[in-house]
């Protein structure tokens, strides 16, 4: 009876005791840290259709970057319906790391410079880290350099000069579908009339829904806060259709903006959709990459 017992005992350390630590050391084996998903490609490049999108250049590498509006619908066969009309800005955007691009360019609108810099603040993510957006500060500012209008009066550079504040707060709801909102301010150093405003406070809102891997349509509005500007101007809306080509992205869209610049399309937009002030454009973009192999 005692030998049973013993051999029993003996089966039982072998057998069971040594699964059971073992079960429990896989156990912990196959337990996977959290991680930290992120969101990726929200917008398919730096720009929604008009505005900054909260795209961000990749570190070291270069966005050239080509806008062009032609002329309105409604100019007639004589413009060709707009085409023999441009206006057009040529730009440079760099990616000075993950959370900084900065930027310039030069527009026909009031021939003007421009210069910019975006900081990524938060950056949408799920897992370990949780954040419902991605939201990114854009700053900017232009030089109208035109010829003053009465050379004879003391006039100062300072005068050429207007800024532009937003946030851009954005979230991809899914593989399919981005949204962004842009709170926005633009200040000039100088306008025409006394009455006209230094400050112009404006909410923007854009959109993405892709229809293809390399095909979605996109659409921007900015509604300008109640004041003289908003009285006198239009709210500049665009819809448009993005195009990827390997290293090329194309931007084709209407809108009723002609300026291409933020200080200036937000703020003095005058074409009317509903009479037909209707401008085709398009942006390219090409990027090149200054990484080592």
């Amino acid at each position: 009876m005692k030998t049973k017992i013993q051999t029993f005992l003996f089966l039982f350390l072998v057998l069971v005791i040594p699964k059971s630590y073992g079960q429990d050391l896989m156990d912990e084996f196959g337990k996977d840290d959290p991680t930290t998903d992120y969101a990726y490609a929200t917008f398919k490049t730096s720009r929604v259709i008009l505005n900054h999108s909260v795209q961000n250049i990749a570190p070291n590498e270069m966005l050239l970057i080509i806008s062009h509006h032609f002329g309105a619908l409604n100019s007639g066969a004589y413009n060709m319906f707009g085409l023999d009309q441009a206006t057009i800005r040529i730009g440079l955007e760099y990616g000075v790391n993950r959370w900084l691009t900065i930027g310039a360019g030069r527009s026909s609108y009031k021939k003007m410079f421009d210069g910019f810099a975006k900081f990524q603040l938060l950056r949408q993510s799920s897992g370990l880290k949780n954040m419902p957006v991605s939201v990114t500060y854009f700053t900017s500012m232009g030089i109208n350099t035109l010829k003053w209008e009465n050379p004879d009066r003391a006039n100062h550079f300072s005068s050429r000069l207007s800024y532009v504040h937003q946030l851009l707060i954005a979230r991809k709801f899914n593989n399919a579908f981005s949204l962004q909102l842009m709170p926005t301010l633009v200040h000039r150093n100088i306008v025409p009339r006394v009455a006209d405003q230094n400050d112009v406070f404006a909410i923007g809102a854009g959109g993405r829904l892709k229809l293809t891997q390399r095909i979605s349509v996109n659409a921007e509005y900015f509604y300008l806060l109640p004041g003289e500007t908003a009285d006198n101007y239009q709210n500049a809306l665009s819809l448009g259709l993005d195009i990827e080509t390997g290293g090329h992205v194309f931007q084709l869209f209407f809108t009723n903006a002609t300026p291409i610049n933020e200080n200036a399309f937000i703020t003095e937009t005058t074409g009317d959709w509903f009479k037909g002030d209707i401008f085709f454009g398009f942006n390219i973009t090409r990027t090149f990459s200054f990484k080592g192999r």
